[in-house]
Formats: structure tokens, C-alpha cells, sequence
């Protein structure tokens, strides 16, 4: 655990050091391993930090849910004013004033008004839920969509790990492939000065020369193509990243000291651990039945309690209804019973609609664990047939260097032709092409094997 502390310390340390380097010396080029790329990527790819937010939110609506089962309190403040108000019609006979036969009134009913011009009331308002079963399905509901997201986090993460890792491996690998073309640029220089001067003193055709000229040139193509390469896959790792693209990189690992062999045949040993899509799936399964307990919950009765304190007061001029002596007071209490009873079969159809989607999710799950079983068995095999062929274009770059050399050597001592070396030129070009490809091919493999075992 000590351990552990110290190592995050010194995490922290290095990106607050890096931080403060970005912002001194903008042009600085940083000096990057893996494992602080892979760290800074978790803190400022974007993806990651949406997921790091979603579950924030699902710890608000944990407690947005707790809340509802709290006391609710609302107060309010009403001030009318009755421009017109209305009249109350009553019949005019049998009323409330007898009628006159010697004086029969002009119409059959009588219109009074009830009311004052001006009134107002202030209230307190207290609601209480007592009994909802729909309320401990929801805490329920929210704890495991909040459980949901921490499995959305960690998935992020992994393809976050897998994203960078690769991006960091093609960087390499096309460093390694620059630092290669650039030697046979330089090899190739040096074969065509000294084939200048054997044509010179006599002793070669032009042509030999044009030969090597023509080889020359289409490496010098190969050359700017790799250099693109490269300049593109390292804008490409700061993008997942999550770092500014203004700024400059470097890695510090090689690819011999980021895939060890010993490292590889334990890989290619294990068995797997747990996988975060399971989890997920899992998760959800539980959402849907949380939702199928809530439709259920809501044939049960809910019982609430309410309570109101109110001040009233009316008078005929808007001063007089400020005075103390017109405020009275009003209070009453009670419980509100809802008993569900019929609902055109809303709440059963949505039962069913839960049942098909968990048996749905049920029979992705079985298939998911098959395909991941299936996954793991793949990716072990593709990682084994690339270090095979790894091993196979090794050997024939071994084999293709010293075809070049025998044939530049039998050149120079003028019994072999020009025409071999250019030929064990391209051979040699073209299987360290290959050998390269193969290489990447293993390095991606290994990533998609870790991936499958669950390890990133």
C-alpha cells in the first residue's frame, strides 16, 4: 500500500513538473515512456474525462432519487385584485328575499356579488411520502446505474490503454523503419561515389551507375513517405492523448524494452481474468429488472401526508389589507391514499416489454461469453503466427544483408556485375519492408491479446 502511495505521489509529481514545463517553454520536447503516456492519456483524452463526468452525474442521481423521499416543502405568496367581480345568480323566487306580487321583480333571477377588491394569502406547504414501493426501486435503480458507469469508466479506460499503446508501438516501428532507410540511403551514397570512380578509371558503364541512381531515388521516395508516416503517427498519440498538439515528443522506449520475451510467453500462458463487457451486460440485465420490480411496484397503494399553515387576508382598499388586524389563520393536515385500479393494461404491457428484453440481454450474455472465449483463443493464435513470421522475415533480412554484401564485395573486385548488387539492393529493401510489417503485426497482436485477457 506504501508502495502504491508512492508511486501515484510520483505521478503526480511528474505531470504537475510537466504541466509547468508546458506553460514555461511551449517548445520544449517532452520525454514520454509508455506508462506516462498511457497515465496522462487516462486524465485528458476526452473520452476518458466524459466518462469520469457521466459517473459524477450518476452520483447526483443517487442522490436526486434520495431526495424525493425526503419532506418537500414549498411556500407561496397570492395578492389578487378583483377588477370586476363576478356575480352569483340565484332565482328570484323562493330566494332569498320574498317576492312582492304587487312588485314583481324585472327578471327571474337575482345577481349578487360575492367577493372583496383586494385579497391575499400566504401558505406553508408540507408533503411526506409514507409508503411507495416505486421509491426503493428507484434508490435501487439509481445505485446500479451508478455502478453502470464506473463499468463505462473502466471501459474507456481499457480502450483508451489499447488505443495509446498502439499509437505508441506505430511511432516506434516507424522510427525504426526511418533509422533503417536512412543507413540505406547512406549505403547506397557510398556504393554509387564508388561506382562513379570505377566508371571513371574505366573500370564500369554508365549504366551501372544509372542503375544505382534510379535505386537511389525511389529509396529517397520510400524515405519522404516514412517520414509522413512518422510525423503523422505521433500527432495521431497526442490527439488520443489528450495533449496539444503545438508541443513536441519523444519516446524514451525502445521496442525490445517494452515486449520482453519473457513477458510475451507468460502472456501466451495466461488463461484470462474477467472481462469489463461482461460486467456491463450483467449490469444492465439488473437495470431492466429493477424497471420490471418498479412497473410491478406500481399496483401497490402510495400513502402520503400533507400538511398546510396559511395566513388569509381581504379588505376593499389595497392599504386596509396590510393591517394586522384583518390577517387570520388556517391549518389542517391530513393523508392522500392512491389506490390504482385500472389502467387500460398500460403497466402490464410494459411488464411484458421488461421480460422480452431481459431474456434478450440473457442471450447476449451467453453469447458474449462465447465470443470472448473465442476471442481469447484468436488472439492467442494471431500472436503466435506473428512471432512466427517475425521470426521467419528476422531471418531473411539476416539472409537479404548478406546477399547485399556478398554481391557488393563481388562487385568491387570486378567479378560480379552491377546488376547483382542492384538486385540484392531491392531483395534487401523488400524484406526489411516485410520485416517491419511482421513486426507490427506482432506488436498489435500482443495488444489485442491483452485486451482479450482481460490485462489492459
Amino acid at each position: 500500500m506504501k508502495t502504491t502511495a508512492i508511486r501515484l505521489w510520483g505521478i503526480g509529481l511528474f505531470f504537475s513538473a510537466l504541466f509547468l514545463s508546458l506553460s514555461t517553454y511551449p517548445q520544449q520536447r517532452l520525454l514520454l515512456t509508455l506508462e506516462e503516456s498511457i497515465q496522462y492519456a487516462l486524465e485528458n483524452n476526452n473520452d476518458a474525462k466524459n466518462a469520469q463526468l457521466e459517473t459524477m452525474a450518476a452520483k447526483a442521481l443517487i442522490t436526486e432519487r434520495r431526495a424525493q423521499g425526503l419532506p418537500q416543502v414549498t411556500a407561496n405568496m397570492d395578492f389578487t385584485y378583483n377588477a370586476i367581480i363576478p356575480l352569483v345568480f340565484f332565482p328570484s323566487e323562493g330566494g332569498l328575499i320574498p317576492p312582492d306580487p304587487a312588485n314583481p321583480p324585472d327578471s327571474d333571477v337575482i345577481g349578487v356579488r360575492f367577493g372583496v377588491n383586494y385579497s391575499s394569502i400566504l401558505a406553508v406547504r408540507v408533503n411526506q411520502m409514507i409508503f411507495d414501493g416505486s421509491y426503493f426501486v428507484g434508490l435501487k435503480a439509481a445505485s446500479t446505474y451508478k455502478l453502470m458507469t464506473d463499468f463505462d469508466n473502466e471501459k474507456s479506460k481499457i480502450d483508451v490503454k489499447e488505443s495509446i499503446k498502439k499509437s505508441y508501438f506505430t511511432v516506434l516501428v516507424n522510427e525504426e523503419r526511418r533509422q533503417i532507410v536512412e543507413a540505406n540511403l547512406g549505403r547506397l551514397d557510398t556504393l554509387i561515389k564508388e561506382t562513379q570512380a570505377l566508371f571513371e578509371a574505366g573500370f564500369a558503364e554508365k549504366i551501372d551507375v544509372s542503375r544505382l541512381k534510379v535505386q537511389r531515388n525511389n529509396l529517397q521516395t520510400e524515405m519522404d513517405k516514412i517520414t509522413t508516416a512518422e510525423i503523422v503517427s505521433v500527432e495521431l498519440l497526442k490527439l488520443q492523448m489528450g495533449l496539444p498538439l503545438e508541443y513536441e515528443i519523444q519516446l524514451t522506449e525502445n521496442l525490445r524494452e517494452l515486449n520482453p520475451q519473457a513477458e510475451i510467453a507468460e502472456l501466451l500462458a495466461y488463461e484470462g481474468g474477467r472481462r469489463v463487457e461482461l460486467d456491463r451486460l450483467k449490469t444492465n440485465i439488473d437495470l431492466i429488472g429493477l424497471d420490471l420490480k418498479y412497473n410491478q411496484s406500481q399496483y401497490i397503494p402510495t400513502l402520503d401526508f400533507f400538511g398546510t399553515y396559511q395566513r388569509n387576508a381581504a379588505a376593499q382598499t389595497q392599504g386596509a389589507i396590510w393591517e394586522k388586524d384583518r390577517w387570520v389563520t388556517g391549518s389542517f393536515i391530513g393523508l392522500s391514499l392512491s389506490i390504482p385500479i385500472f389502467d387500460g393494461l398500460t403497466k402490464s404491457a410494459r411488464i411484458q416489454q421488461n421480460r422480452v428484453q431481459i431474456k434478450q440481454l440473457e442471450n447476449q450474455k451467453k453469447f458474449l461469453e462465447e465470443n470472448i472465449e473465442i476471442e481469447k483463443i484468436q488472439s492467442r493464435t494471431n500472436l503466435q503466427n506473428s512471432l512466427k513470421a517475425l521470426a521467419v522475415q528476422g531471418e531473411n533480412r539476416e539472409l537479404a544483408m548478406e546477399v547485399f554484401r556478398m554481391a557488393k564485395i563481388k562487385f568491387e573486385e570486378g567479378v560480379g556485375s552491377n546488376l547483382e548488387v542492384v538486385e540484392a539492393d531491392s531483395a534487401l529493401k523488400e524484406s526489411e519492408s516485410n520485416y517491419f510489417a511482421a513486426l507490427y503485426d506482432a506488436l498489435i497482436a500482443k495488444v489485442d491479446l491483452e485486451k482479450a485477457l482481460g490485462l489492459l
